[in-house]
């Protein structure tokens, strides 16, 4: 578990692109289903739409990595137009590589409390 790298991201659904983030939701999970290395992929939506709280979970920075890149190529402009970046909290211990493309969106790191054998 130590390589492992999670985050949960908050969003503001700009008005009127719910729809549409739906549909590019739909999208980007066939995608990343296809990635090597993920371990857990959700979104989840407050009643009236208006947030979205993300998910994500990777076997390592490298396969995290990976991600970022195929996201930023195939989804990244699409996406900016549908939502506002409130929060980004990553867990674990990022490497080097992924801290600075995760610096990008203004992430907070949280590492392991202590040193007990945590499972998840």
């Amino acid at each position: 578990m130590e390589d492992q790298v999670s985050w949960w991201v908050e969003l503001a659904v700009k008005p009127g692109r719910l729809g549409a983030l739906e549909a590019l939701t739909g999208e980007m999970v066939e995608s990343t289903r296809q990635e090597t290395g993920v371990l857990g992929y959700a979104r989840f939506v407050t009643d009236d739409g208006k947030f979205v709280q993300v998910y994500e979970r990777y076997a390592s920075s490298a396969a995290a990595v990976a991600h970022l890149r195929t996201f930023a190529a195939t989804f990244g402009g699409r996406f900016q137009s549908m939502v506002d970046r409130k929060r980004f909290t990553v867990l674990g211990n990022p490497s080097d590589e992924l801290k600075r493309l995760l610096d990008g969106f203004g992430a907070t790191y949280l590492k392991p409390f202590g040193t007990f054998a945590y499972w998840a």
